[in-house]
C-alpha cells in the first residue's frame, strides 16, 4: 500500500473526455477535471476529447501510459449501458493491475446521491506502467462526485493512512 508521505506533491495530470458530442466549448465535465486538479496543486499534462471509439480511446490512453512524464488519467464518459459506451472494455486490457475498490466505493458514494440508478455505472479503475487510470461516468455530477469524495484525497501524498502518489514512479 502507498503510505503517506507527509507533504503534498503535484502530479501530472491527463484528462481525456469520451463523447460524440461534446466540443471544448461545451465540456463542463473534462473542463471541471481541470480546474479541480490546477485548484488542487497538480499540473495539467494534456487534455483531449475523443468520440466513443474503443480504439481511438485506448490508443490516446496508451499513448499517455507510454509517456513518462504524465502519472494520472482521468477520464469521463462512455461508461454506461448504451450501444456507444465502450470506455471499460477500452482500458480493462490495458491495465497492468485494476483498482476494483474505486468502483465500488463511486457506486457506494453514487447511490446516496441518485440511489439505484448508480448500477447503470460502469466506472473503472487501473493502474498501468505506474500511471493510475480512472473513468467515470460523463456527467459534471458524476465527474464532482468522484474528485471530491475519492480523488483529491487518494492523489494527495499527505492522505493517510494511504494513496496512489507513491505508485506514480516510472
Amino acid at each position: 500500500m502507498g503510505h503517506a508521505t507527509g507533504g503534498f506533491i503535484p502530479a501530472n495530470i491527463a484528462v481525456l473526455t469520451v463523447s460524440d458530442t461534446r466540443t471544448e466549448e461545451n465540456d463542463t465535465s473534462g473542463q471541471y477535471f481541470v480546474e479541480q486538479l490546477q485548484e488542487a496543486g497538480h499540473k495539467l499534462a494534456d487534455k483531449k476529447i475523443v468520440i466513443d471509439d474503443v480504439y481511438l480511446l485506448r490508443a490516446i490512453v496508451s499513448q499517455w501510459i507510454a509517456d513518462e512524464s504524465i502519472q494520472v488519467v482521468l477520464i469521463t464518459g462512455g461508461t454506461g449501458f448504451t450501444t456507444r459506451d465502450s470506455t471499460p472494455e477500452a482500458l480493462i486490457p490495458l491495465f497492468d493491475k485494476q483498482i476494483e475498490g474505486f468502483g465500488e466505493l463511486f457506486r457506494a458514494i453514487s447511490y446516496e446521491e441518485i440511489g439505484t440508478s448508480t448500477i447503470q455505472s460502469r466506472a473503472v479503475a487501473g493502474m498501468a506502467n505506474h500511471t493510475a487510470i480512472f473513468a467515470v461516468p460523463g456527467s459534471t455530477g458524476a465527474c464532482k462526485t468522484a474528485w471530491t469524495k475519492i480523488l483529491r484525497q487518494q492523489l494527495d501524498a499527505s492522505h493517510g493512512p494511504c494513496n496512489f502518489m507513491p505508485h506514480l514512479t516510472k
